[in-house]
């Protein structure tokens, strides 16, 4: 089940992370970014009643998208995610009892880390991905280039300066995918009832990562 779900990451390559005023607001986002072949999402805690809204996402949606739980921050939520059926938890700390939590449940967690003594310790305390944050401060494609190098083995989702600019270059650095926010989710246009601006953002996101995997 954990390998499938990371497959399935990887091979999307992408993944929005939702942050909404409003659960309404995110189901939108969600079914813009799907219409666009992005069937991997990040629903975070920022959301107001983000744990119900994952419930009723993963009834409403079953295994055509993969729904996941984004800035948990402790092990608490990360089981109360897991329980209401969360395909996978991310982080934006190294938390061991995040990661011993996931682990008994039996769903990937992707601590947040930056550092290679960081993301090590995530790997060893039992990460399945690492979120790199925030790698656009650290230089962008160019810092996951040099983490990979000593770490070719390590699945890196760097988070933080992804656009569909940089998105190719991440994946060529080394990145198994990329965690993608604003740039692609734009709640105004959501809240302005244009759905069609995320759809076709999701969609050049994914033609970027297609040929960045080509190269």
């Amino acid at each position: 089940m954990k390998k499938r779900i990371v497959d399935r990451v990887i091979e999307t390559g992408i993944v929005p992370v939702i942050r909404a005023p409003s659960a309404e607001l995110a189901t939108l986002a969600i079914d813009a970014v799907r219409a666009g072949g992005i069937d991997v999402i990040e629903v975070t805690m920022t959301v107001p009643g983000a744990v119900p809204l994952i419930e009723s996402l993963v009834s409403r949606y079953g295994d055509k998208v993969v729904i996941g739980a984004g800035t948990v921050l402790d092990a608490e939520t990360a089981r109360a995610c897991t329980l209401a059926g969360a395909a996978f938890v991310v982080s934006p700390i190294v938390d061991e009892a995040i990661v011993a939590s996931c682990r008994t449940y039996g769903v990937p967690v992707l601590p947040g880390a930056l550092t290679p003594t960081e993301i090590m310790r995530a790997v060893r305390a039992g990460a399945d991905m690492v979120k790199v944050f925030p790698c656009g401060a650290m230089g962008g494609a160019s810092y996951i280039r040099s983490i990979k190098a000593p770490l070719p083995n390590v699945h890196l989702v760097p988070t933080g300066g992804v656009s569909e600019k940089t998105a190719g270059d991440f994946i060529r650095a080394g990145a198994s995918a990329i965690g993608v926010g604003a740039d692609l989710i734009d709640i105004e246009k959501l809240r302005a009832g244009d759905s069609n601006a995320v759809t076709e953002a999701a969609r050049r996101y994914v033609a970027a990562v297609k040929a960045a995997r080509e190269v």
